[in-house]
C-alpha cells in the first residue's frame, strides 16, 4: 500500500505541474474558451486510453506502471474541478453560447480521445 501511494503521489505531482504550465501558457489565448484546461483534459483522455488499452493487452505494463500513469499522472494532469469552475464562470457571466460550446466540445472530444487512445494501443 505504501508503494502504491508513493506512485500515485509522484505521478500526480508530475501531472499537476505539467497541467499548471500548460494552463498558464494557453488559457489566456481565447476570451471565452479555456484552451489550456481543454488541452490537458483531452490529452489526458488520450493518454489514459492508450495506457488502459495497453494494460488490457496483457503484460505490456505492470500494475505499478498503470497506477503511476493513470491514477497518478493522469489524475493530477486532468482537472474536473477547474473544468466545472470555468463552466460556472461562463454561466455566471451570461455566456450561454460559449458555455454550451465548451461543455459539449470538451465532453465529446474527451470521449473521442479515449476511443482513439484505445485504438492506438491495439496497434502496439
Amino acid at each position: 500500500m505504501k508503494q502504491q501511494l508513493l506512485l500515485v503521489f509522484l505521478g500526480g505531482g508530475l501531472g499537476s505541474c505539467l497541467r499548471f504550465l500548460i494552463s498558464r501558457s494557453f488559457n489566456d489565448h481565447f476570451e471565452h474558451f479555456y484552451l489550456g484546461t481543454f488541452m490537458v483534459n483531452i490529452i489526458g483522455s488520450l493518454i489514459i486510453g492508450v495506457i488502459l488499452g495497453l494494460s488490457a493487452k496483457g503484460n505490456l505494463l505492470s500494475e505499478s506502471q498503470v497506477l503511476l500513469l493513470t491514477a497518478g499522472f493522469c489524475g493530477g494532469f486532468t482537472t474536473f474541478s477547474t473544468f466545472a469552475f470555468e463552466k460556472h464562470s461562463l454561466l455566471s457571466s451570461g455566456e450561454l453560447l460559449h458555455f454550451s460550446i465548451y461543455l459539449i466540445s470538451s465532453i465529446l472530444t474527451g470521449i473521442l480521445a479515449i476511443a482513439l487512445g484505445l485504438w492506438l494501443a491495439r496497434l502496439f
